[in-house]
C-alpha cells in the first residue's frame, strides 16, 4: 500500500548494448551540485504503459535508437527531496539489444548520447544504482556469449 506521506514515483530505463558497448547520456539537467551527470536513458512510466514500453520509449527519445528487449536487470530504489517532501523513487531497468538508429538523434533533454564500453560504464556512470545495472548487463552478455 502506498504511503500518502511518501509518494512513490515509477520510472523505467534501459541498458542498450551493441557487442560490449552501451549507450550513455549526458542529460541537460545537472546534479544537485551543478556537475554534469553521466547516466542511462530513463524516464517516467506514462499512464497505460508497461515499464518495458516506457523504457523503450525513453531510450528512443533520449538516445535516438530503437531496441529489442533482451532481459530484465532489476530495479533501483532511492529517496529524494522535492519541495520539502521526501519522495520514494523506483526505476526498473531492462537490457536491450540495439536494433537501429543514431545516438545523434536524441531529444533536447539530452546534451549528448554516445556509445561507451560497458565495462567502463559500470565504473563511470554518476549514480551507484546505474553502475550496478551496467555491471549486471555486462555479466549477462558475457555469460550468454
Amino acid at each position: 500500500m502506498a504511503d500518502p506521506r511518501h509518494p512513490t514515483e515509477f520510472s523505467a530505463g534501459g541498458v542498450v548494448v551493441r557487442g560490449e558497448e552501451c549507450i550513455v547520456i549526458v542529460p541537460t539537467r545537472r546534479a544537485a551540485n551543478g556537475a554534469k551527470v553521466l547516466a542511462l536513458p530513463k524516464g517516467h512510466v506514462d499512464a497505460g504503459e508497461t515499464p518495458v514500453q516506457a523504457a523503450a520509449r525513453e531510450v528512443r527519445e533520449e538516445a535516438g535508437v530503437d531496441v529489442d528487449l533482451a532481459g530484465d536487470l532489476g530495479a533501483v530504489r532511492y529517496w529524494y527531496m522535492r519541495g520539502g517532501r521526501r519522495i520514494a523513487k523506483q526505476v526498473d531497468f531492462f537490457l536491450f539489444n540495439y536494433r537501429s538508429g543514431d545516438v545523434a538523434d536524441h531529444d533536447d533533454e539530452v546534451e549528448e548520447a554516445r556509445w561507451m564500453p560497458l565495462a567502463q560504464a559500470a565504473t563511470a556512470l554518476s549514480y551507484e544504482g546505474e553502475r550496478t545495472m551496467a555491471a549486471r548487463a555486462l555479466s549477462q552478455i558475457t555469460s550468454d556469449g
